[in-house]
């Protein structure tokens, strides 16, 4: 599943970073808080998603 905003893509690089004990849990904050429950492939797919004509942020349905 593709990232739908670069936003959503960064959350996932930073929660990505500290599953593999590339930065400490506990600077996370947020979305890529939220996100460590993700297993890494996911995270993966999410974070190498082009960034190209994606918008940065992604209004959420009502």
């Amino acid at each position: 599943m593709p990232a739908k905003s670069a936003a959503q893509q960064k959350a996932a690089g930073a929660a990505l970073s500290a599953k593999r004990g590339e930065t400490p849990k506990s600077k996370l904050k947020g979305a890529s808080k939220s996100m460590l429950s993700m297993s890494e492939k996911q995270l993966e797919e999410f974070a190498h998603t082009k960034r190209k004509n994606k918008p940065e942020h992604v209004s959420k349905a009502h």
